[in-house]
Formats: structure tokens, sequence, C-alpha cells
């Protein structure tokens, strides 16, 4: 089972305090898995930010491909993924394969073809011989805060429609429910994404969402879960003027 974290382009264990990964079944211990250090977190930011330079001037051609390998390793693992889903939330295995795999590998496909479908709307015509055109550019690293209920979904819906537009990202999954974000850093890994574009860090949400929102460096965030957090993440995104993105 992969434990590990990505954080850059190295695979390597946290090294702070250890949350215990249950079976939500059984109650029985799956796999203890320690939460980032501060250095960690920084250097998963320090690598985003190195890698947006590039990540952001790639064609939208090329970050779909990297998309679609996405969706295809988990499509050809499908039973597999599955699996350590049913196990990591305790959700019935046919559920997952039948339902959320297939919507899963959609999403990623989905946001492969839209990113090459962006278009440039003509804003208005304010002076002779000029045209205003709205046109979208990448705007920096951005961080995505998970819940348990859908970890390997939610990663989906956070992650793909990021790195379609050139955003490196680094994600957390909840920390009871890591397995599956984890097992796809794996894959981004596995499919050449270049170094840093595509974290995963686990541990205490507080903490390790403290650390993000007061990164100048992140320029938004993305967070679902509950809604005293997400009044917090708002006062803490205030100050570093991130955008913000609440469920």
């Amino acid at each position: 089972m992969d434990t590990q974290m990505l954080i850059g382009s190295r695979f390597e264990a946290g090294t702070e305090i250890a949350e215990q990964v249950l079976n939500p079944r059984t109650g029985g211990l799956i796999e203890p898995i320690a939460e980032a250090s501060d250095a960690q977190i920084n250097a998963a930011v320090a690598a985003a930010e190195k890698a947006f330079t590039t990540w952001s001037r790639t064609t939208p051609g090329q970050r779909s491909n990297y998309l679609l390998r996405i969706a295809q390793a988990i499509e050809d693992d499908a039973a597999g993924f599955a699996a350590l889903e049913a196990l990591n939330c305790g959700k019935p295995i046919n559920a997952v394969l039948n339902d959320e795999i297939p919507a899963i590998v959609d999403c990623w496909r989905f946001f492969a073809g839209a990113v090459r479908n962006m278009h440039g709307a003509v804003a208005g015509e304010y002076l002779p011989g000029h045209t205003s055109m709205i046109r979208r550019d990448a705007i920096g690293v951005v961080a995505s805060i998970a819940p348990w209920n859908y970890p390997l979904m939610m990663a989906a819906w956070k992650l793909a429609p990021a790195l379609a537009a050139g955003c490196p990202v680094i994600v957390k999954p909840a920390s009871a429910t890591p397995l599956s974000a984890l097992a796809l850093g794996v894959l981004a890994e596995r499919a050449g994404f270049p170094a840093g574009v595509f974290s995963v860090i686990t541990g205490n949400a507080r903490e390790i969402g403290d650390a993000l929102c007061q990164s100048p460096t992140v320029r938004a965030l993305s967070f679902t879960g509950s809604t005293p957090v997400g009044k917090k993440l708002m006062a803490q995104c205030a100050q570093t003027m991130k955008k913000l993105s609440l469920e």
C-alpha cells in the first residue's frame, strides 16, 4: 500500500504525529500515516512555485494529455481503486466500482477536453484600432483540502480543473481517509507530471490549512468541509488576497 506523500518529485513519509487510519467497517487499524512537517509543507509549496513557471506555459493540448493519462490509469485499475476506496471509507465496493469510479474517470476526461475549448470573448471595442479580449491565465499555486466522504472523487474535482488551467496543485486529503489520494500521487508520477505540478501531503486540516493559507505563494485555496472551518479559512485567505472556493 502506498502511504508516502508526493512532494515535488520525491516520495517521503511525514515526520510529525501519525494519524491512525482505521477501517470504518471493522474499526481495525489499516495504517498509521504521519503528518507532514512545516518543512515538508514548505517544500511542497516551493516545488509548486518552481513548477508554475513552465507548467503554466504548456499548451492546453499538452496538459490535456496528462489528464487523459490519469483517467486511463484509474479506469485500467478500477477494481483496485474501488477496493482501496471501500477500505478507506467503509463503502460497499460495488457502489464505488459502478458509481464513483466511472464518474471520477469522466471528470478527468471532461477537463482534459474542456481546456482545449476555452475561448477568449471580445469584451468591447473601446479605442479605434484596438480590440479588448477576455483571456484566461493560470493564477499560480493552488492548494486543495478534500473531505472524507468521497476522497478520490473530491480529489478529481479539485485537481483536474486546476491542473488543466496550468496551475500546480497541492492536495491534502482528509486525515482519516488519505489512501486513495496518496495512490493518485503514484499515478501522477507514473504519468510523467513534471516535478512540483502535483503534490499530496497528509495531516491535520487545521495545521496544514493554516500553513497553506498563510503562504503568500499559494494564490488560491479550495476547501470542502465544515462551515466553521470555512469561515476561518476565509478570514485567513483575506490576509494574502487569495482566491477561495468553499463548499
